[in-house]
């Protein structure tokens, strides 16, 4: 991280199929070792997935899927003296997304279906459902910020 200014925020191109940009953030939150088509072809079969499991449009099941994992409030550690406070953040809007997407990719792979096309579209439909383990993840993430309210007024 640079001292002198801040890192420009780069403009993301839409993907190819739906000409959305928020999926091709995730599309290269999936991708492992460069391989954006791998991704990208994971991505669109688990939203053929969805749609011929699930009957719902997938896009549609996308967006919410992210809102319910979207975190709020997080706890950042602060040194004040010689203790370490966890003191509850609000969460800035790009964070929000970016930390659902890494916590949507992180429990699909861990799920234990056969393939990651399978994994992502249960993970997916879960998740706009309200369940699954990366709206688990926000709920702690909103407990643990809740439990330290008390050193709130530690916030710089």
């Amino acid at each position: 991280m640079s001292r002198r200014n801040r890192a420009q925020k780069r403009e993301v191109t839409p993907d190819p199929k739906y000409r959305d940009k928020t999926i091709a953030k995730f599309t290269k939150m999936m991708m492992l070792g460069g391989k954006k088509s791998t991704a990208e072809q994971i991505l669109y079969r688990a939203f053929d997935l969805v749609q011929e499991r699930y009957k719902e449009d997938p896009i549609e099941v996308f967006r919410k899927a992210l809102d319910q994992v979207k975190p709020k409030v997080e706890v950042k550690s602060r040194r004040v003296g010689g203790a370490t406070y966890q003191v509850p953040v609000e969460v800035r809007a790009d964070r929000r997304l970016s930390l659902a997407m890494r916590w949507m990719v992180t429990y699909a792979r861990k799920r234990g279906e056969k393939s990651m096309v399978e994994r992502l579209a249960a993970e997916l439909y879960e998740a706009s459902q309200g369940r699954g383990a990366s709206v688990k993840k926000r709920e702690d993430t909103h407990k643990m910020a809740d439990a330290n309210k008390a050193f709130a007024h530690y916030r710089w």
